[in-house]
């Protein structure tokens, strides 16, 4: 497998988590909060559906969902679900950021767009949780 398939099913694994994750933030939200999660919801559902596809082209066989996955915390009301989409969007930019390094030609477009938009989506869920800094120098960097 190459570095480019192994980033591009890391991406498809944070995309599926995160679709799930929205599934549960986002009725905790008040009706500018659930427009976001769904919208972001849509975004991540499409990205999977294109990793589907590409690594299918790559003849390198998609992993599927998991029935469920472990939240990071307990999310119960607003303020954890708010803080569970901010870690969503920052883990998804931590993956996304990973699969640049490891493309290259259209697979690395579409993951510095992904990257970006993830970036951007972490950045309005900080606003709307209030907190600070709304942004990070390098989203997604670890360590």
């Amino acid at each position: 497998m190459t570095s480019d398939e192994k980033g591009l099913r890391s991406a498809l694994a944070a995309e599926h988590a995160a679709i799930y994750a929205y599934g549960r933030l986002g009725v905790l939200l008040d009706p500018e909060g659930k427009g976001e999660a769904q919208a972001a919801e849509a975004v991540h559902k499409a990205r999977r559906d294109a990793l589907v596809v590409r690594l299918d082209e790559l003849k390198a066989s998609p992993e599927p969902a998991q029935a469920g996955y472990v939240l990071p915390f307990p999310v119960s009301e607003r303020d954890s679900a708010l803080k569970l989409a901010v870690h969503v969007e920052d883990g998804v930019s931590a993956t996304w950021r990973d699969a640049i390094a490891a493309s290259e030609g259209e697979d690395r477009k579409a993951a510095l767009n992904a990257y970006m938009e993830a970036a951007v989506r972490a950045t309005r869920w900080r606003r709307m949780a209030g907190l600070t800094p709304l942004t990070s120098a390098y989203p997604g960097k670890k360590g």
